[in-house]
């Protein structure tokens, strides 16, 4: 048997052909806070095609490119990883104060940030999306990308509302002569409206907690067999915006059988991972001291003290609440009658 094929020759580093090879297109691509963004996919398509990846300095760059007469380009840039990077319960308040015009967001970018559905509005129905996210009821953006990205020289006719026209999330080029060295990009983390996604593993910061806001549980004994009512409360609930967390029970010890609602709904928690004895849960708004926030019914597969078999951890939501005063940052966790704090935190304690 036998076949024709072909073999494309191109001269597209070195320019030995006489091409016209010299043009090049290049830029740097950061957040809002000049915070220069890595492991970006940048395309290049047109009369000459390729890709790269930003590196930590948030910089690309095409070279020896085809120039002159119908040289046309196009930039594209492109990240759809890791939607909960800079995501939180904090972002929530954040675009509830927004919508209820208590503290309007005031950039373009952050107003990108927080139409989490993508449908060029800020609604209610963005918080209920960017929950489900953060209670890993959903592990990704239903109708929008992980990042956007704004062409820089762009400048909103509307800032308090980007979507007045269409904004560019491509660079165009035509004919092109010689070197552009600032085709450059404002990169937006969507449900991010604070600025803390970590651009890189070199940017990550620590989180530094100011205290704890503790849920508070009556402790027991539980007896195998025996069903039990955990009423969760706080009497410092008015002091903070909200938490969120990732409850933990001991499946060995103890089985879910329910969860009762109080002044914490329904669409506050994500069942996903109960089967692990793990229960997400996220809640921002108001409550009054001493309100039940939510129960748990529990059935006891052993002979064990409550505080043994339920805890917090940072397994799927990151345990951590948010003051009223100054948005200071709180570490999450459950305080027993018994005197027992189980901490969302990792914490180093005498040894014993």
């Amino acid at each position: 048997d036998w076949c024709e094929t072909y073999i494309l020759v191109q001269d597209n580093m070195f320019d030995l052909c006489g091409t016209g090879g010299g043009g090049r297109i290049a830029g740097l691509i950061a957040t809002e806070e000049d915070e220069p963004v890595a492991g970006v996919e940048v395309n290049l398509s047109g009369l000459m095609s390729g890709n790269t990846t930003t590196p930590v300095a948030g910089t690309y760059a095409f070279n020896s490119l085809t120039t002159g007469a119908q040289a046309d380009y196009t930039v594209a840039p492109e990240l759809d990883v890791e939607p909960l990077n800079g995501v939180s319960t904090f972002d929530l308040v954040l675009i509830t104060r927004h919508i209820l015009s208590v503290q309007p967001l005031d950039s373009p970018y952050k107003l990108i940030a927080a139409d989490v559905n993508g449908d060029k509005k800020i609604t209610t129905i963005d918080l209920i999306h960017l929950r489900k996210l953060i209670l890993a009821i959903d592990t990704e953006f239903a109708n929008n990308t992980s990042w956007r990205f704004v062409r820089a020289d762009y400048v909103f006719p509307v800032p308090t509302n980007p979507w007045f026209e269409i904004f560019p999330e491509v660079y165009n080029v035509n004919d092109l002569v010689g070197e552009i060295t600032d085709a450059d990009f404002v990169a937006v983390k969507i449900g991010d409206v604070n600025s803390s996604a970590a651009t890189s593993f070199a940017s990550i910061e620590p989180r530094n907690m100011e205290g704890v806001f503790a849920l508070e549980v009556e402790d027991q004994k539980l007896t195998t067999g025996n069903e039990y009512t955990v009423t969760f409360k706080a009497s410092e609930i008015a002091k903070i915006q909200g938490y969120q967390g990732t409850l933990a029970f001991n499946k060995a010890a103890v089985e879910l059988v329910s969860v009762a609602y109080g002044a914490v709904k329904e669409d506050n928690f994500g069942m996903r991972y109960a089967a692990e004895g793990m229960i997400t849960t996220s809640w921002n708004g108001e409550a009054t001291p001493g309100d039940v926030l939510f129960s748990l019914v529990l059935r006891a597969k052993t002979d064990a003290s409550l505080s043994e078999v339920l805890g917090i951890n940072s397994t799927y939501t990151v345990a951590e609440a948010y003051g009223r005063q100054n948005d200071a940052l709180l570490d999450l966790g459950i305080r027993f009658s018994s005197g027992v704090l189980a901490s969302g935190a990792v914490v180093l304690e005498q040894n014993t």
